[in-house]
């Protein structure tokens, strides 16, 4: 059969498999290749080749080289625990974004020490360069292979498999063997570097009704390098962690008096406020009209939206005069209710609807965490109701915004374009139509994205932004999706040039995802350490001798005028300790006053990062802090 790789061609026995192949090719292949796609499907390299084929190799530069590379990890792992503690009952182990997680059953719980006794058994295993071999069961043998295993979980996994889906397992080494579709490591010794990272406890099936499980958390890379670097983000990020920021910085918090549901503490409340006036302004700026819907509506409006029968179990409800009634988990239908107060003409469209709403849902109390996953958000929602030739140019005019609101922060990004899904509404020609109108926004504007085929919303095709921060983590924030469900069961229209009714195209969109998550985000991203433009406490006046107390609250009052956030230490203290105070606070500037300064009317200037600026008058360093404001600049943009 015949072989194609890169620009080479080969002549090889039928059942050859790729890394045999990778054998006849340079050695640079042999020594990288993790898995391999075959016409373009993945597999692993040792599965046989049966008919013309081409190859292209998978490293760990491929998100599915490092799948197959994590997910043999996870088997690694499984085996380790299972020859250490015989008893325990193996669940799942998947490979995940960055690293790896098994579930076990084990009536003692883990511990960090065991954690360690694992891992070194697991690098025993690495070490031996153990095979991996695949093979198949019948469906009826393969459950009694599993009860004979005692290995009740896997037992139930097989039995809700489809009735005609292949039966797989693994044999690692001569005695561990798992449930696995694959596909793995030729054998363990690829597996370079590992480590063990967390223990935290999982429903089996992600069901909290279902017993809790054990489960175990780990990475894994081709070189010890690689792992360090990770683990020395993993440590940058725990010093990062918004929740923990939040508190030290007087942001927000979550109590245990209502979990899932914030506390926004002064300085949250100024960073929160800058964030929504900001995004009034820019919404001002390209043509959106904020609006208001109520928090509270009736279950006919959730009924005639679809949530009240797909999205109930996450509403809270309420009763009002024995009617029911549902706390809004989305915006959109109150939007829609906004349209249709009155009758539109083509000549009104588009209509481009803001607004800064305040939604609940259930969330499951396992998935809380910080401001990322709350039970109550507001969204920055828009609406934007248009006719079918202007589905481009809205999409643009969406997508321009955005990237300026994303640029501003920093952030750089990527970009999705999904499509119709095999369960969805709407015909041919709409799906086309909408599909064609955003390719043909992201191609105008010359922007790379990703095509997702099939992962669209049931109701209409979607851009989705995905932003990179510092550390290079990724976070699912801005979406475009255009809706042709809504307009339908809400009977939308608008007036076209021959007089008649016509259905708009509807588009939902978000920037921030929500103001909460953003928030997070940011805090992440910049490690507490916002641009001036976001400090909460944009200076700090710090006073040498109480004979300063007089200029500093001067100061004070003048920075205040002139629209700068600032506060002052005047406290007894030694002045390093109040700058090491300030510091620890996230502080931009620290503005020293002594005998001198006050004075001569200047100010002994520090920042954040330990610079000193020297002496500098007073006004002009008011009027600096107010440019670097108003530019919104990410550094400083003056010279001292």
């Amino acid at each position: 059969m015949l072989i194609n790789v890169k620009d080479q061609k080969l002549e090889v026995q039928n059942g050859t498999n790729a890394l045999d192949i990778a054998k006849q090719l340079d050695s640079d292949i042999l020594k990288s290749a993790l898995a391999v796609k075959v016409n373009g499907e993945a597999q692993e390299l040792q599965k046989p080749i049966d008919k013309d084929a081409t190859l292209e190799y998978l490293t760990f530069s491929d998100e599915e080289g490092r799948h197959a590379l994590r997910h043999t990890a996870s088997h690694v792992l499984a085996a380790a625990v299972k020859n250490l503690y015989p008893e325990t009952k193996l669940a799942i182990g998947p490979a995940i974004e960055n690293g790896f997680y098994y579930d076990f059953d084990r009536e003692e719980s883990f511990t960090l020490e065991d954690l360690a006794k694992i891992e070194k058994e697991m690098k025993r295993i690495i070490k031996k360069n153990e095979r991996e071999v695949r093979f198949t069961l019948p469906r009826d043998e393969a459950i009694k292979y599993m009860e004979g295993k005692n290995e009740p979980y896997k037992v139930e996994l097989i039995k809700d498999l489809p009735e005609n889906e292949e039966i797989s397992f693994y044999k690692q080494g001569d005695s561990f063997v798992d449930l696995c579709a694959g596909p793995h490591l030729p054998s363990t010794g690829k597996i370079k570097a590992i480590k063990l990272t967390s223990l935290a406890g999982a429903y089996w099936r992600g069901n909290e009704k279902n017993k809790m499980l054990q489960r175990i958390y780990g990475t894994a890379f081709t070189s010890k390098e690689d792992l360090d670097n990770y683990l020395h983000l993993l440590e940058e990020a725990k010093k990062r962690d918004h929740r923990k920021l939040g508190k030290e910085l007087d942001l927000f918090d979550v109590l245990d008096e209502g979990p899932g549901f914030p506390f926004f503490y002064p300085n949250g409340m100024v960073l929160r406020n800058i964030l929504e006036d900001f995004w009034r302004k820019i919404h001002t700026e390209n043509g959106y009209e904020e609006i208001k819907t109520p928090i509270i509506l009736s279950r006919e409006l959730w009924e005639r939206s679809g949530h009240w029968e797909n999205y109930r179990e996450n509403m809270y409800t309420t009763k009002i005069d024995d009617q029911d009634y549902a706390i809004k988990p989305m915006n959109c239908p109150g939007g829609i209710l906004a349209y249709k107060r009155k009758l539109w003409s083509y000549r009104d469209l588009p209509i481009r609807s803001g607004e800064l709403g305040l939604v609940h849902r259930h969330e499951k109390s396992g998935t809380l965490h910080g401001l990322m996953r709350v039970r109550c958000f507001t969204q920055d929602d828009a609406h934007l109701f248009m006719t079918p030739e202007q589905i481009k140019d809205e999409v643009i005019g969406v997508y321009t915004l955005t990237n300026e609101v994303y640029k501003l922060f920093g952030f750089e990004y990527s970009v999705e374009l999904s499509t119709r899904p095999e369960n969805s509404i709407g015909t041919d020609e709409m799906w086309q139509a909408a599909t064609d109108g955003l390719k043909g926004a992201l191609d105008t504007l010359n922007v790379p994205y990703q095509l997702n085929e099939g992962d669209g919303a049931f109701y209409g095709p979607k851009i989705d932004f995905h932003l990179r921060d510092s550390l290079g983590r990724t976070w699912q924030c801005g979406t475009i999706q255009l809706d042709m469900n809504l307009p339908e069961r809400f009977d939308l229209s608008y007036v076209g040039p021959d007089g008649e009714k016509h259905r708009p195209v509807m588009v939902h969109r978000v920037v921030y995802g929500s103001i909460e998550r953003f928030m997070a985000i940011l805090v992440e991203h910049f490690g507490g350490a916002f641009p001036l433009w976001l400090s909460p406490v944009q200076a700090k006046i710090l006073t040498i001798t109480d004979r300063a107390d007089d200029a500093a609250k001067a100061l004070k009052n003048n920075m205040l005028k002139a629209g700068l956030r600032v506060e002052t230490d005047l406290r007894n203290e030694k002045i390093g300790f109040k700058i090491r105070e300030a510091q620890m606070n996230k502080i931009p500037y620290m503005l020293v006053i002594g005998d001198k300064e006050a004075e001569n009317g200047t100010v002994s200037v520090r920042t954040r990062n330990g610079e000193n600026l020297g002496a500098i008058d007073a006004q002009v360093l008011i009027s600096n802090m107010l440019k670097e404001t108003e530019a919104k600049t990410l550094t400083r943009n003056w010279e001292a």
